[in-house]
């Protein structure tokens, strides 16, 4: 064949990358693998191995401990002994670790890109050209963050000791992921990789043992998912971090309720790839070959759902199909292909499945004709059309290399469709208008949006989801804080229960009585009475009547969530609008201080002084969130790349608040001042035994221009009415500060939408203490941070 041929053809031969030192390090441990544990290799106290192998041939590649709860056990003991003297060296001490295992990424790239391409199946050129070399980037970065850390987190301190769990699809990039913040932040680590993919996790932490890490600090533990569970139930695991299927996290939500372990989900998407018809058309079919089709479209945020603007569809697809044609399938190896392996035979065999069911429900089926090697688990680049947005391809994650497409007409059915999905985890958007382009990205429910891109990550850029693609960010200064904790709420007792006073009666006399009043529920701007039409209530210490308060039910929280929703232009409202009602609020308690004071000391029987320092408090905790209102604000992010990652902070939505028993006025308000302050409309429960200071508030609520729905009160029983909040799917968040019990009933029933909460587990707060009960980590937690990705510059 002559040169002149080759120009003619332009077809590709084939280009092997070689293979010989990851063999050789195979080599070097017989084939067999121990966990990594205390800075050495050993056996499973068990003896009991599993089998991994090379998804392009189903050949053997080693032999792997089969961790059980012995082998656990031990990676905890070694964790915590090390944690101490992890987190008590200086930031500057934990920065050279940090950089020196960005180092040796960068020194042994070539041996885990291949041994990456081996394991995973995935290509060697995005092994060797995005995932090692983003993972070196988080190491680096996050030496940046340890060297920082005395001075722009002093108000916190490390978690503890953080399970992670990392799944098959980026192994050694999820691995920087989790561990480089972990480590810099001063935690210790057990990672437990995933079952199909455990090679490069135990090759990083040999290489990190000879890179000097302490051990101890780092323990990798082998095994399939009973392994993962003893990991998630230990009880001397302070945080667990996990990757994963949905299905899954709410195993794991559900297993760690009430138990006090931080948790950070990153789950499934089914993410939107939207087309409007002034989008660079050549630029989206490439964007599409990214989204879908990189790493075989195992990809957790993969663009699998295109919708395309009507007008532009016939032409999109068109060019679409013919760029599939050009597609290369071949081993993981050859530097010449496009796309690689399918990881295992059972994920091939789902998405075989999944196909199949989209085809019978109507989907028209394309796949060019290009060759596929021969054994192995390969499926060749898929595309499903005229789908219904009802159908399984359309909802379910496929995890495959299948895109499914959908035409609309106007943005607002874009919006529409895009987020008709339980999931929420990014999107990308293409036009040519900008304007266009970011007014979709603001109302679109994802926790990144990449525009005219897709697929781009940095270390500095948080990235994880909403709705039932989970909660936490990794990356950035926001993924920092998942592994810290504020200081103030260290040494928190558990808080005391306080006695229950009994109802004293008294024979009464000819004099005039006073007048009887019920304080009635506040839902939707409106007094409103409970639909059970009961009451309780309310004694003073010694016993007495004070008055009494509706008695929730469930339909009144349903009224109420409806409520809340219908005020959803108050997230859109300006945030200088949102500071001047928090003002108007505080100046309208101001008028009436000595009535709030009077109240308190008749409910709680506290002294003058003190009841009058808790609505002065009160009203400065308003004061500070209607100064925070315009000043909580995103930033910019500079990646490596040609672009910025706008971080926007956005309202979750609906929080219920289950307010604490103390502090009647003061625990309201720093629960709902927070909330409101950002854009979230509040169903909020008062304290149980002292609710009539909330009662009396929304008579300042009816008079400080507060829209109606923005705040609604349901009094009762704080348990009955957390049940109703923590398992309403309407609701995006739960607030709860009570008992132990509470913390863990609601922590269990969030699974349903896999809401966000945020619960004290029985430990008390001294609200009277701003650092404690004041500031930015209730703020935190009153947002989603949204990554929006622009073009921008050179």
């Amino acid at each position: 064949m002559s040169v002149a041929k080759f120009f003619d053809e332009m077809s590709y031969g084939p280009a092997p990358e070689g293979d010989s030192e990851a063999r050789a390090w195979l080599a070097r441990h017989k084939g067999e693998f121990g966990h990594f544990i205390n800075g050495g290799f050993v056996a499973s106290a068990s003896g009991k191995t599993f089998d991994s192998f090379e998804p392009a041939t189903g050949a053997l590649l080693a032999k792997v401990a089969l961790g059980g709860r012995e082998d656990v056990n031990s990676a905890v003991a070694a964790a915590h002994k090390a944690q101490g003297p992890w987190s008590k060296l200086s930031g500057h001490a934990r920065a050279r670790h940090l950089y020196a295992l960005a180092r040796m990424i960068q020194r042994h790239a070539r041996l885990i890109a291949v041994v990456e391409a081996l394991d995973n199946g995935k290509p060697i050129r995005e092994t060797r050209d995005i995932d090692i070399p983003l993972a070196a980037r988080h190491f680096y970065h996050h030496a940046g963050w340890a060297q920082l850390q005395e001075t722009e987190f002093a108000d916190q301190v490390p978690v503890g000791v953080v399970g992670q769990v990392i799944p098959w699809n980026f192994p050694f990039l999820m691995l920087a992921w989790k561990v480089a913040p972990a480590l810099a932040l001063g935690n210790t680590v057990i990672l437990k990789p995933a079952e199909f993919t455990p090679l490069t996790a135990l090759l990083f932490a040999e290489l990190a043992t000879g890179a000097g890490l302490p051990p101890g600090v780092l323990n990798v533990v082998t095994g399939e998912g009973e392994t993962g569970a003893l990991i998630v139930e230990h009880d001397d695991i302070d945080k667990i971090a996990f990757t994963g299927s949905t299905e899954v996290g709410r195993l794991i939500r559900e297993k760690t309720a009430g138990t006090g372990k931080s948790l950070t989900l990153e789950l499934g998407g089914k993410s939107p790839f939207i087309v409007f018809d002034d989008a660079d058309i050549d630029g989206a079919v490439e964007g599409v070959v990214d989204a879908i089709w990189f790493n075989q479209g195992q990809v957790c945020c993969a663009g699998s759902r295109v919708l395309v603007q009507e007008g532009v569809a016939p032409l999109f697809h068109e060019r679409l199909k013919r760029r599939m044609g050009t597609l290369r399938v071949g081993h993981p190896l050859d530097k010449a292909i496009d796309m690689a392996a399918i990881v295992a035979p059972v994920q091939l065999q789902r998405i075989e499945n999944l196909v199949s069911q989209g085809v019978t429900e109507g989907a028209a089926l394309y796949q060019p004709q290009i060759a596929l090697p021969k054994g192995g688990s390969f499926y060749p680049p898929t595309l499903l059309t005229s789908v219904q947005p009802t159908s399984v391809v359309a909802t379910e994650e496929i995890f495959g290399p299948v895109a499914v497409s959908m035409t609309f007409r106007t943005p607002e059915e874009a919006i529409q469709l895009a987020n008709h999905t339980r999931y929420g985890l990014a999107a990308s958007v293409w036009s040519e208008t900008i304007g266009l382009a970011l007014h979709v990205a603001a109302k679109l429910a994802a926790g990144v949006v990449w525009v005219n891109a897709t697929n781009l990550f940095d270390a500095s850029s948080g990235f994880g989801g909403k709705r039932e693609s989970g909660f936490g960010r990794e990356g950035g200064k926001e993924g920092c804080y998942e592994y810290l904790k504020p200081k103030a709420w260290a040494g928190r007792k558990l808080r005391t229960e306080a006695s229950v006073p009994v109802l004293k009666t008294a024979a009464s006399d000819f004099a005039v009585p006073s007048l009887d009043r019920t304080a009635k529920l506040f839902i939707g701007g409106k007094q409103a009475r409970p639909d059970g039409n009961y009451s309780r209530p309310i004694l003073s210490p010694k016993g007495k009547v004070l008055g009494e308060v509706g008695e929730g039910n469930r339909k009144d929280i349903r009224n109420a969530v409806v409520a809340a929703q219908a005020a959803a232009s108050w997230s859109s409202a300006t945030t200088h609008n949102r500071a001047q009602i928090l003002y108007y609020i505080a100046e309208n308690v101001s008028g009436r201080a000595a009535e709030f004071a009077d109240r308190i000391a008749a409910m709680t029987g506290a002294s003058a002084a003190n009841a009058k320092a808790e609505v002065e408090a009160s009203i400065a905790r308003l004061f500070s969130y209607g100064a925070w209102a315009d000043k909580f604000e995103g930033v910019v992010h500079q990646p490596p790349l040609r672009g910025v990652a706008l971080a926007m902070p956005e309202p979750q939505g609906v929080v219920g608040v289950i307010c604490p028993p103390e502090a009647p006025l003061l625990g309201f308000v720093s629960l709902v001042a927070p909330l409101i302050a950002v854009g979230n409309r509040v169903v909020a429960v008062p304290s149980e035994p002292h609710p009539l200071a909330a009662t009396d508030f929304y008579s300042v609520l009816e008079t400080s221009d507060v829209p109606a729905g923005v705040v609604n009160i349901v009094t009762g029983s704080a348990i009955e009415l957390a049940k109703t909040l923590a398992a309403h799917n309407d609701v995006d968040a739960v607030w709860a500060f009570g008992t132990a019990e509470l913390s863990t009933l609601v922590e269990k029933l969030s699974v349903g939408n896999l809401k966000r909460t945020f619960v004290d587990y029985g430990r008390a707060i001294d609200w009277m203490n701003r650092s404690a009960a004041e500031g930015q980590a209730f703020l935190r937690r009153a947002v989603d941070v949204k990554n929006i990705w622009i073009p921008y510059g050179e």
